[in-house]
């Protein structure tokens, strides 16, 4: 397989998301989705509306979010568009919680753990996708990338129970209490973003990705309590390629000489967070070789 193009800007503001985009090369065609997250209330990491609001306007996108299966601010539709309306998605774009009104199941193809993956339902609408991420730690993942914004991300409420029970229920209220092992979960999530990425090819829809490198904590933005950031920002990346954006984020966290780095490291290996992208791979949804271009 031939080498994927990883973009790369050391600067992070509008302009050069907009510019780093831009060097992918793709016209988004039709209804636009922008899968971001929209940060747990309390949380500070979550992309700000004046990093990523023109790039949204300039795309006519939508920003796609779906609930949370864990207790917290976003797990109701009416309190997750407060959140967002909070933190300041609302004031750019259109909000679509796309569980709002049902979900779908969509195949996993050659999975180990999951037999189908369940999104919201309006994801159905969106022509193509921006895979808008946060690159950061996270207390059950590791680390949150790209992969983890299309599996756990897109999935329904009950389509993250059943990611997070490695495919043993769809009940928010039970998942947390499934035995698993951890290497299991990580492969759950690949397997997951897999079946969006085949649902899109599928269908003849479009998906670029994109990861910001700031407020490097070692918790996602999901936490309430998110604590400081380890590490200075690193800047973003883009590509077609989900599996080597992701391990572009992964291998300039091992390769930087921050002091703070080794926190993230740590965070990362705890949870055997660097075998996403070698699962994600042999699942055939990328590639972990690439060529970082600067621009």
């Amino acid at each position: 397989m031939e080498k994927a193009k990883v973009y790369f800007s050391k600067e992070i503001t509008a302009d050069s998301l907009i510019k780093i985009y831009e060097c992918l090369g793709v016209k988004l065609n039709g209804k636009v989705g922008v899968k971001v997250s929209t940060g747990e209330k309390g949380s500070r990491g979550y992309l700000k509306a004046d990093l990523i609001g023109p790039l949204v306007k300039k795309l006519n996108g939508t920003i796609i979010e779906c609930n949370t299966a864990y207790p917290g601010a976003r797990n109701t539709v009416e309190e997750h568009l407060e959140v967002a309306r909070e933190h300041g998605f609302t004031s750019f774009a259109e909000v679509d919680i796309m569980d709002s009104d049902g979900e779908f199941k969509i195949p996993v193809k050659n999975g180990k753990h999951l037999k189908y993956d369940i999104v919201g339902n309006s994801f159905k609408k969106y022509d193509s996708i921006v895979n808008l991420a946060h690159g950061k730690g996270h207390a059950m993942g590791g680390f949150g990338a790209n992969l983890k914004n299309q599996s756990i991300g897109i999935a329904s409420r009950n389509g993250k129970a059943y990611i997070h029970s490695c495919g043993q229920t769809e009940d928010p209220n039970l998942c947390w209490n499934a035995k698993y092992e951890q290497k299991d979960f990580i492969e759950s999530m690949a397997e997951a973003a897999k079946a969006v990425s085949d649902y899109l090819n599928d269908n003849n829809k479009q998906i670029v990705y994109i990861t910001v490198m700031n407020f490097l904590s070692v918790d996602c933005d999901c936490d309430e309590n998110q604590t400081d950031p380890v590490m200075k920002d690193m800047g973003i990346i883009a590509s077609l390629d989900p599996v080597a954006n992701d391990q572009a984020f992964i291998d300039m966290i091992w390769n930087s000489t921050d002091s703070g780095a080794k926190k993230l490291q740590e965070r990362v290996d705890r949870q055997v967070g660097r075998h996403i992208t070698e699962y994600a791979c042999k699942l055939g949804l990328g590639t972990t070789e690439y060529e970082l271009i600067e621009i």
